[in-house]
């Protein structure tokens, strides 16, 4: 037998839920508009920090911040704009204690703010698949030298040489004059410079056995005395060591901000979650408080 309360009542369950689908789906496509339209309007603006003339264009680092804060803008702006609504769309529950009506009118305004985001998250897939996309290429390209060397010791040829490696190497093997006898073919010379290279970029340096034949090679090839041809080695191949710090250097940039941003957006949603529910709760008790007041004044 069931029990009872203590007036002797049998405890009343509402059979209709507690879940107002129709003020959180209004309330999550509000927010997914403003969200757009302001996205659309930072982009808009964002061009005009960037200038064609050298040195009169923003830095990376301000459009950085700049971007950051107009996105933190965004989410706590469409986040309040959308539980607002979701709180003042929804019917009232009679005979629900007002601590219960404020935990469902918080709940409300989450569940928009969480289909706004997963709403807005599907429209800028393909932009975030193409920034992971970049990240990817940037950290690549670091490494992209020692890839190239395996690939070419592997195969016993240089034909996957990059653009890069081949203006090393003629800069290795350019004439001090150019005579007839300078524009004999020297494709030997030049595939084997190009794998010493390879291989040096594999190991992290160019050995000093290697230097030195290299110099004896550029010597032979161009004429220079063999300290001529020793200084144009260690001056190219500190070109290349420099090339590689500087990739490894933009690579290492690309990661921080990456992981910055992430840090960023993560709070960033959860202060919007927190406004969307405040939102609501807020839109919710205004609601309740005008219909209060018009049954009052009938």
């Amino acid at each position: 037998m069931p029990l009872s309360s203590t007036s002797g009542a049998m405890p009343v369950e509402s059979s209709q839920t507690a879940m107002s689908w129709g003020p959180i789906i209004g309330g999550a496509f509000a927010a997914t508009g403003v969200t757009l339209i302001m996205l659309l309007l930072g982009s808009g603006f964002g061009l005009t920090m960037v200038s064609p003339w050298s040195g009169e264009s923003s830095s990376a680092a301000t459009l950085g911040v700049t971007a950051a804060i107009w996105l933190i803008a965004v989410q706590w702006l469409s986040s309040a704009l959308g539980g607002y609504l979701t709180g003042r769309l929804r019917t009232k529950w009679a005979a629900v204690h007002t601590d219960e009506v404020f935990f469902r009118d918080t709940a409300h305004g989450f569940l928009s703010w969480a289909l706004a985001t997963v709403i807005v998250m599907g429209f800028l897939a393909s932009s975030l698949t193409s920034l992971a996309g970049a990240g990817a290429s940037a950290v690549g390209s670091a490494a992209s030298t020692a890839a190239m060397a395996g690939a070419a010791s592997s195969n016993g040829s240089t034909s996957g040489a990059d653009l890069s490696t081949s203006y090393f190497t003629d800069a290795l093997l350019r004439p001090e004059r150019v005579t007839a006898e300078a524009r004999t073919d020297n494709a030997a010379a030049a595939a084997e410079v190009s794998r010493i290279l390879l291989q040096g970029a594999a190991n992290g340096e160019v050995a000093e056995p290697d230097r030195a034949y290299v110099a004896s090679i550029v010597s032979a090839r161009t004429g220079l005395n063999e300290a001529d041809a020793r200084t144009r080695v260690d001056t190219v191949l500190g070109q290349i060591e420099a090339a590689k710090v500087k990739a490894q250097e933009a690579a290492d940039t690309a990661r921080k901000a990456a992981a910055t941003t992430a840090l960023v957006g993560a709070i960033s949603l959860l202060v919007g979650a927190f406004i969307a529910s405040a939102a609501a709760a807020l839109g919710g008790k205004q609601r309740d408080d005008e219909e209060d007041l018009l049954v009052s004044r009938g």
